[in-house]
């Protein structure tokens, strides 16, 4: 107890210059990412361009801003990826801890509930066979085919885990794989049956995840739906502590997990498939970077969740410019470079003795 106690009073005393330079650091990789690319601009033009587009012109140097090609790079095509870096890698590491808590899993992730095989179907029938001709699905049809795939197959576990009694973590991880199988069976099928070589090569690239699709147009519903969630999850740190000592411990203090386990997954899979609409599947994220903060900061959700935002977005960006740069002039999948960077680290979590779920 006088171990532990030591151990929290230490994670105190480090926690908020740590979160202030989380935030230091965010802001210098947006920086750094807006420079570098097929065309490279110096990090201080950078700098002062981005001060004059945040703060409508009270500052940064006007000089920069007078190279029009650069304002036109930096502020029509890398500054809304980066945003979107920034809100997806939040939000997946806001869902991963969240749905660890909810399930009592240590692996589980934001597609734990079948999100991701649910958003594949929709996206896939999308892109290979449409929604129509109208103008809404010409320019949204692949983000709304995801999204609302993402809700249904949320719709369908919730539904299917209810039956015969209250949603249990065990119940909710069983269906989650049921349904994700099904819908990953009827995305082959459909891709089977397709005779459109384009169309089968976009659903494998839109599956392996990607940030190239941003744009001004699509950050405000990104940016409403992700800090609003992250407004909500962070004001319920003590039910999702609670989650962790399980459902008889709950009982006694008159919470009911089982209720509140719906809402979460809810929410969840709202803010999941939004992401996916928009960016496709990315993984590892919602799983590694939790785990990563649970081990600095412990357990408890009111230090944990702050941390796992700021750094599930510091990784996404540093991801998507691995992403941009790691192969001259070729934009690979992000989904293929949080996979090379997470299966490492997440079998030395595996082999690390002594780490439990709990910190």
């Amino acid at each position: 107890m006088v171990k532990h106690r030591v151990r929290s009073d230490r994670i105190g005393y480090f926690y908020f210059p740590i979160i202030l330079f989380l935030l230091f650091l965010i802001a210098l990789s947006a920086v750094y990412s807006v420079s570098i690319g097929q065309v490279h601009i110096p990090f201080r033009q950078s700098m002062n361009i981005l001060l004059h587009v945040l703060t409508n012109g009270r500052l940064g140097s006007p000089d920069a801003v007078g190279n029009e090609s650069y304002f036109n790079i930096i502020y029509q095509i890398r500054m809304p990826r980066v945003i979107f870096a920034l809100l997806i890698g939040m939000g997946l590491s806001l869902c991963g801890t969240v749905m660890q808590a909810v399930v009592q899993n240590p692996l589980a992730d934001p597609y734990i509930i079948g999100i991701s095989s649910g958003a594949s179907l929709g996206a896939t029938i999308a892109i290979l066979i449409g929604f129509g001709a109208s103008a809404f699905f010409a320019n949204f049809g692949v983000a709304f085919g995801a999204f609302v795939g993402a809700v249904i197959t949320s719709a369908a576990v919730l539904l299917l885990s209810s039956i015969g009694g209250k949603a249990t973590s065990v119940k909710l991880v069983l269906s989650g794989v049921v349904v994700g199988a099904f819908c990953s069976s009827l995305s082959s099928l459909v891709i089977f049956f397709a005779n459109n070589a384009e169309g089968v090569q976009q659903v494998a690239f839109w599956s392996m995840g990607s940030l190239a699709p941003s744009s001004w147009d699509k950050v405000p519903i990104l940016t409403i739906v992700v800090l609003l969630g992250c407004g909500i999850f962070l004001f319920q740190h003590r039910v999702l502590n609670t989650m962790l000592l399980g459902d008889e411990s709950a009982v006694t203090l008159g919470i009911n997990l089982s209720a509140f386990r719906k809402i979460y997954m809810v929410l969840a899979a709202l803010i999941t498939g939004t992401m996916v609409a928009y960016s496709g599947t990315i993984g590892f994220v919602g799983l590694i970077v939790p785990h990563i903060c649970r081990g600095l900061f412990g357990a408890d959700h009111k230090r944990l969740m702050p941390a796992t935002l700021l750094l599930g977005g510091l990784f996404l960006i540093w991801a998507d410019i691995l992403s941009r740069t790691l192969v001259p002039n070729v934009d690979l999948p992000i989904g293929i470079i949080t996979s090379v960077i997470g299966s490492p680290l997440f079998i030395y979590m595996i082999v690390k003795k002594g780490y439990n779920f709990g910190g």
